[in-house]
């Protein structure tokens, strides 16, 4: 019996090295570096948001085929997107300091309503509920170093808040919201009191943090670095015995044995059955961990560039990573060779299922 992209529905095997070898492209990509994307939470539809100033969807077939649906356009890069709950609305968040809304609803596939403003580039974008509010509301996270809530029936924000520094990645889950800024500030927003900070903390990591992703259940969050580094870090100091950090995303030279390379953590995705975790770095892998367990489940071969973005959609049987340029080396190292491109990863078998519990660190 075959399952997703034509592979064996099931994969029993202990191998802790995955394949990459039936990994589907995604049809006509971005032209340029790609930033984000983002799996619809009802339908099998892909947002890809990139530096050529545009957010695409796409649908994705069982086989792994994939058509573009629709497209709308920034006036400069666009560095992230995302979905409204209900799968209709689609964000992109610009370095054209706006954010642009695209309503699938209404039968629309090539304009977008700005829908959000800052002083500087917006990095991210997430709509998030918030007690006692009828309406989903959006909230933006920009370089000016403030997050606004925006109720999308309105010009101007419902709340600003201001952090120590430029917002350069959040995550919401349920009522947390999780800032990280420049600086390694980690701003904690309980959404039942959105106009303030819950806690602020120091990244436990010792470099800039580039991805904060939230637990499935709210009740923590995930940081990647710079440095080759991940955390995982629980909000309440009830749970801070279970706070840690490991090193990934590394490699040592052929023949030189006190020689470590040491990559960016761009990417951080948890699938949200098993609540497992995927990070994906400038080195060009990507990885699944059991948090619980702290223990890698399976590592992937390098994909011929650094991955930039990654998620899976909402079954969990789908990983898409772009691999693009992720501006680790400076301008200069972003040529008109380099690669842009989704690629789609059947999830099988047990390669993100958690290890029975067995007592102890692998």
């Amino acid at each position: 019996m075959s399952g997703l992209f034509g592979q064996p529905s099931t994969t029993a095997s202990t191998n802790t090295t995955g394949d990459i070898s039936k990994d589907v492209t995604l049809t006509a990509p971005p032209e340029d570096g790609i930033s984000d994307l983002k799996f619809s939470p009802q339908s099998e539809h892909l947002a890809v948001s990139s530096w050529d100033k545009k957010v695409r969807i796409y649908e994705i077939s069982a086989s792994g085929g994939s058509e573009g649906k629709a497209l709308f356009e920034h006036e400069q890069p666009v560095l992230g997107c995302c979905w409204s709950k209900d799968g209709t609305k689609v964000v992109g968040a610009g370095a054209d300091k706006a954010a642009r809304m695209m309503d699938l609803s209404s039968g629309n596939t090539t304009t977008a309503q700005q829908v959000a403003a800052h002083d500087a580039p917006i990095r991210c974008a997430r709509f998030v509920d918030i007690p006692n509010q009828q309406a989903q509301m959006l909230v933006t996270g920009s370089w000016d170093k403030t997050i606004k809530y925006w109720d999308l029936r309105q010009s101007s924000p419902i709340a600003s808040v201001t952090c120590q520094e430029r917002v350069y990645s959040l995550d919401v889950m349920n009522t947390l919201l999780v800032v990280g800024t420049a600086d390694r500030y980690i701003n904690i927003v309980n959404l039942s009191d959105p106009g303030k900070f819950y806690k602020t903390i120091q990244s436990p990591l010792k470099w800039q943090t580039r991805v904060v992703t939230c637990f499935n259940d709210g009740s923590g969050f995930a940081v990647g670095s710079v440095e080759g580094r991940c955390a995982i870090q629980y909000v309440e100091d009830k749970d801070s015995s279970a706070n840690f950090s490991f090193k990934c995303h590394r490699s040592t030279p052929s023949g030189v044995s006190n020689n470590t390379n040491v990559f960016s953590v761009n990417a951080i995705s948890f699938h949200p059955q098993h609540g497992t975790f995927s990070t994906a770095g400038s080195d060009g892998t990507f990885h699944f961990w059991d948090k619980d367990a702290k223990h890698r489940l399976k590592g992937y071969p390098e994909v011929g560039g650094s991955i930039t973005a990654t998620d899976f959609n909402r079954t969990g049987n789908i990983f898409a990573y772009s691999v693009s340029y992720d501006w680790s080396k400076g301008y200069a190292a972003n040529t008109p060779q380099t690669v842009n491109k989704v690629m789609l990863h059947a999830v099988t078998g047990d390669e993100c299922k958690p290890r029975p519990k067995t007592g102890g660190r692998k």
